[in-house]
């Protein structure tokens, strides 16, 4: 797997992902996310929660203020902008971590640019007008996602003939949209979109053959920790998930991801340093040549 230009300057930050694996932390300021319940809403535990996953080691934190999920009541753009804006101006402040917006929504984007925010986590693979405009004009990194819905729409019994197959050719076509719309090719990422209108089959299929996603050639972002694939495969419930997301996570390093979107913050930056030593990218940190 080779990577379109794998040193970037992304925010305050240089990732070498030929060798390099970004660690990037959940924020949600949402009462109804599938994990936190609710736990980051409050603006203050949501600045904490920020701080604490940078403390913890992640590289990057990615807010967001309107869930993917579909059985939930819409919120207007003011709402959205209210809920994402203050912690990423709160967290700007004091780090120098990467922050994303997870939005689809181009005033959303705009608005979380203006207050510090480097990148623009669009799970709705820049289908509103307006979003690619914004990252084109702006400079930003974007973060372009497969879904067949979008955010908040419900997609019954997603059926696909060759899930990784069409997944692919989506990324394709909206790269290719993306630099039509005159985003830059270094400020581009890919995310084949785990268990947004797939179920746990076509996500297992991801996880297996995401080398064809990784082989688009763009550093690839994979957001697999504690989703339901793993809860069903494992018979887990929700709180129950963290041995096998880092199994998944893992396994989608060798498989080419380069940033992985978690919860568990500690647990993933130890995977992850784990597997970049046993691969030869990084030294151990502490080693004993005397025994």
């Amino acid at each position: 797997m080779a990577i379109l230009i794998p040193v970037r300057r992304i925010g305050r930050r240089e990732f070498d992902f030929a060798r390099q694996v970004a660690v990037m932390a959940i924020v949600n300021r949402t009462p109804d996310s599938f994990h936190d319940q609710g736990r980051t809403f409050e603006l203050a535990r949501a600045v904490e929660a920020a701080l604490a996953a940078v403390a913890a080691g992640a590289d990057w934190v990615d807010v967001g203020g309107f869930a993917f999920r579909g059985d939930q009541d819409g919120i207007g753009v003011g709402e959205e902008i209210d809920r994402v804006v203050p912690v990423i101006a709160e967290i700007r402040g004091v780090t120098d971590a990467v922050i994303s917006v997870d939005t689809y929504r181009s005033e959303v984007a705009q608005a979380a640019l203006a207050a510090g925010a480097d990148v623009i986590n669009d799970t709705n693979g820049l289908r509103e007008p307006g979003m690619a405009r914004v990252a084109a004009e702006s400079g930003a990194t974007v973060i372009v996602t497969h879904s067949l819905g979008g955010p908040g729409q419900a997609v019954a019994k997603p059926s696909y003939g060759d899930v990784v197959a069409e997944v692919a050719a989506f990324l394709r076509e909206r790269v290719r949209f993306a630099l039509d719309a005159g985003i830059h090719a270094e400020r581009i990422i890919i995310d084949p979109g785990h268990d947004l209108n797939k179920n746990t089959f076509h996500s297992l299929e991801l996880t297996r053959r995401l080398d064809e996603i990784t082989a688009i050639g763009y550093p690839t972002l994979v957001a697999l920790s504690n989703k339901d694939f793993i809860g069903e495969t494992l018979g887990r419930p929700q709180q129950e998930r963290t041995e096998g997301t880092i199994a998944a996570n893992v396994i989608a390093v060798l498989r080419g991801a380069r940033i992985l979107r978690v919860h568990d913050v500690p647990a993933a930056v130890a995977a992850v340093r784990m597997t970049e030593a046993i691969l030869g990218w990084r030294a151990p940190i502490a080693p004993r040549h005397n025994l």
